[in-house]
């Protein structure tokens, strides 16, 4: 039986952020760093159990991020991933629906970066079409590499902004997006 669980990282024991951890590693087959893995840390994390195995992941942590000189309180999606061997059952799309509702209850605008874009858009994520630039200290820097992955989630606040606009996060340790 399935069950999903809205959680923050304070109200998970650490068991299961450890089983988190080595799902989300193991389903990104080495492509996921520890770098990769602080990003998903700080916010909410979707979880799907099967029987009290943990199956499926997402983590929507805050990112400020600004668009056309307009800055939006942002719900970044990060380590979606569910098990080898449970994959194309609708896992993926489980945790990425309840995400997509969390970031549209708590945030002003969604963001992810992605290398499999169509698999968002059934959810309402767009692609964006603008350049994107990395903020490092008062510089602005380009991040052409991160412009076909980039997706955003507009709703309230954000329905209205322009998807070819510029588009700037803050430097992070690892990938900026």
């Amino acid at each position: 039986m399935l069950e999903t669980r809205l959680l923050t990282d304070g109200e998970i024991r650490s068991d299961v952020l450890a089983q988190i951890r080595r799902l989300v590693f193991d389903a990104y087959d080495g492509d996921f760093s520890e770098e990769d893995w602080e990003h998903t840390r700080g916010g909410w994390r979707v979880v799907v159990f099967d029987g009290g195995a943990l199956v499926s992941h997402a983590a929507v942590v805050a990112r400020v991020l600004q668009v056309a000189q307009r800055t939006l309180q942002t719900g970044y999606v990060e380590g979606v991933a569910t098990i080898a061997e449970r994959r194309r059952e609708g896992l993926g799309a489980l945790v990425m629906s309840h995400a997509t509702s969390l970031v549209q209850t708590k945030f002003e605008m969604g963001a992810l970066s992605t290398s499999s874009p169509s698999f968002y858009e059934r959810f309402g994520w767009e692609r964006w079409r603008g350049h994107s630039f990395v903020r490092d200290g008062v510089e602005l820097v380009r991040t052409a590499d991160e412009d076909d992955g980039l997706m955003v989630l507009r709703s309230g606040p954000s329905a209205g902004i322009d998807l070819a606009a510029p588009i700037v996060c803050e430097r992070r340790p690892g990938d900026d997006w």
